[in-house]
């Protein structure tokens, strides 16, 4: 029996009515001076790149556009916390970096994707320098769950990871400015500033982060229950993703100054998984879970908008807009 959340999660016209909602959310932060077009441009191409992600690797067994659905929802809900060009940049990265390496599924002479996904942590870690910490953990995964770890594709990995220091490098020694590049290279990779642990409890940071691990929670219970009806390709892509969402769940709570960039990276994890409970469950109970949630989606959204932007508004002159 299909209940409402199937019909929504099968429909072809989910992912058109949920586009359309995000982009007037995001038009009126940018109008409002909040938000800036380059970031909802980039937001943009992420939303594409999850579509891509969904199609290429048949997350979902059934035609379901939950994936980009799910991130654009949650994308719109938590633009305080990771609506920055910073932490979008940051996020950009890692999803192209999740589209090489989950093609490179059993090729252990993929090294030119394996270069290009590290690439994109490298630039990732300009931005970020923490973003090294990720690293380990996905030569590990790549090794275990994508079985395409070998000695040519990890010496790739090391080169695409060093690859956009080159370029940096490059460009310093033609400006002659150093100082900028050896101050990036000192900024110390681990802090324990407890008090910015208060941070967290924060409404703008709390509530998209409570809610974007709420639904990582559930899609990785589901899964774990539910995992044998998918294929193998499958389900070693969902594991790799349910490692990763622990592991920066993990960073959030050892390093809370960095909440913003880490809610961005944990979002992606966590809307493959929603997806997942989402569109393969058929069950009154999470029929009135997927009603409850999508409005408690729309509640956050219009919080976080009333606590963020309408004062920030109010300060604008109509000049200004």
């Amino acid at each position: 029996m299909k209940r409402l959340q199937n019909r929504i999660a099968e429909s072809r016209f989910a992912l058109p009515v949920t586009a359309v909602y995000a982009l007037a959310t995001w038009l009126m932060l940018c109008a409002t001076g909040c938000r800036e077009y380059i970031e909802l441009a980039m937001f943009s191409v992420s939303t594409y790149l999850m579509v891509e992600l969904n199609n290429r690797n048949a997350l979902i067994r059934v035609y379901s556009r939950m994936v980009s659905c799910a991130f654009l929802v949650l994308g719109t809900m938590a633009a305080p916390a990771i609506g920055s060009i910073n932490v979008l940049a940051v996020q950009l990265c890692f999803i192209v970096a999740y589209l090489l390496l989950f093609s490179c599924y059993q090729d252990k002479r993929a090294q030119g994707r394996m270069f290009y996904a590290f690439a994109c942590i490298g630039i990732a870690n300009i931005i970020f320098p923490q973003a090294l910490f990720f690293v380990p953990v996905m030569w590990i995964l790549t090794g275990t769950n994508l079985m395409a770890f070998s000695g040519r594709n990890f010496w790739a990995s090391i080169i695409g990871l060093t690859a956009p220091y080159w370029f940096l490098a490059g460009y310093y020694a033609i400006t002659g400015d150093f100082n900028n590049i050896t101050s990036h290279l000192n900024v110390p990779i681990w802090n324990v500033p407890l008090e910015q642990a208060a941070r967290l409890l924060e409404p703008e940071v709390a509530v998209p982060l409570g809610f974007i691990l709420l639904m990582a929670v559930i899609g990785t219970i589901h899964f774990l229950r539910n995992s044998y009806m998918d294929k193998i390709r499958t389900r070693m892509i969902y594991e790799f993703v349910i490692v990763m969402t622990a592991f920066t769940t993990v960073f959030i709570a050892l390093q809370p100054q960095y909440t913003e960039i880490l809610t961005g990276i944990l979002m992606i994890n966590s809307v493959v998984l929603a997806a997942h409970f989402i569109a393969l469950t058929h069950t009154k109970v999470t029929n009135i879970a997927f009603c409850v949630l999508a409005l408690a989606a729309l509640a956050a959204t219009a919080f976080n908008f009333i606590c963020n932007y309408v004062p920030q508004a109010n300060n604008l002159s109509p000049w200004s807009l």
